[in-house]
């Protein structure tokens, strides 16, 4: 058992402190270091008690007197067998420990406790709040520490980007939590942007034992490099050369599952769009969105004699319109 400093020191006053002084002293550290004050702070309960158990020796004058003679301890306890001693007939057992009557002197503890904390309440100031410590608690069992209170960890915010790939095949994406660690999430169905998902107790660690904060996933989606997201529909453009878009192809077209052959139409515009159902992103409904396909027609990368005679002939023999009326 940790032994009780000397009293002065722990009031940090002289030996030679007036009682006012005395009385001072003590006023302050319990107004430092009441339980009630200072829940945050687990240290607090142990100076408040040891304030306390000073002032119970040093603002007695009796008690005071004995230990500047040396027959009690800082704790109160005798140092001396009671008989062959006048004046030691106040003992009394409890707890164990002999301990002294407390006769008038500085002010009485609860006293000067009420004066300073009254008001908090609206009654009587407690004494112990975990600190164990008041007037006929006994030196002898010592201070009793209040318990520092369990927090709950603090949420931890991450943001995951999760491919569009992973989205339509796997439905998860990873997500590094505040641990480190490294998880796989399943992701809702029909998942947007920006949707939050909340992992329980996956956030940061709590303290003095308090359970962990949750984790709340924001998803985002990773850029790429051929689609384009719009709801639950993909945007890709297609790019085709003159001759397929004139005498028409089947062209490979990539999906977020798989490739498949695209068949384009004769006489094909630059511009114009097709769809290719359920291969877009899964919906909150079930199902997939679409995949719209829009056509781009590629001219060659350097010039061309023949291509320029048939166009020159075409032009002749052929015209048509490509813009309608309003832009005339």
């Amino acid at each position: 058992m940790r032994r009780m400093r000397d009293p002065y020191s722990v009031l940090g006053v002289a030996k030679s402190a007036s009682e006012s002084e005395i009385k001072k002293a003590f006023r302050k550290l319990a107004k430092k270091y009441h339980p009630d004050q200072n829940k945050d702070d687990p240290t607090a309960a142990q100076r408040f008690s040891e304030a306390n158990q000073a002032y119970e020796i040093v603002g007695d004058k009796e008690k005071r007197a004995k230990f500047d003679r040396g027959e009690i301890d800082a704790e109160g306890k005798q140092r001396y067998q009671a008989h062959g001693f006048d004046g030691f007939s106040g003992y009394e057992d409890f707890g164990g420990a002999r301990t002294q009557k407390t006769s008038g002197g500085g002010g009485s503890f609860d006293d000067i406790l009420n004066d300073i904390f009254g008001s908090f309440g609206g009654g009587r100031a407690r004494a112990g709040a975990g600190a164990g410590a008041g007037p006929g608690a006994g030196f002898g069992g010592g201070a009793r520490a209040k318990a520092p209170p369990k927090t709950k960890g603090a949420n931890a915010e991450i943001i995951a980007r999760a491919s569009l790939e992973d989205i339509v095949n796997s439905g998860k994406t990873q997500v590094t939590l505040p641990s480190g660690k490294t998880v796989n999430v399943t992701l809702p169905k029909g998942v947007v942007e920006g949707e939050k998902i909340r992992l329980k107790g996956q956030g940061h660690p709590g303290e003095n034992g308090g359970p962990a904060g949750d984790a709340l996933v924001e998803i985002r989606f990773k850029p790429h490099k051929l689609f384009e997201v719009k709801g639950s529909d993909l945007h890709l453009d297609l790019p085709l050369t003159l001759y397929e878009a004139v005498l028409g192809a089947k062209v490979r077209t990539p999906t977020l599952s798989g490739a498949v052959n695209l068949t384009i139409p004769a006489n094909a515009s630059s511009g114009k769009s097709m769809r290719l159902k359920g291969k877009g992103l899964p919906t909150k409904t079930g199902g997939h969105g679409d995949l719209l396909v829009k056509l781009q027609i590629v001219m060659p990368p350097h010039g061309d004699d023949e291509l320029d005679t048939l166009m020159r002939a075409w032009k002749e023999i052929t015209p048509y319109r490509a813009r309608g009326p309003e832009f005339d």
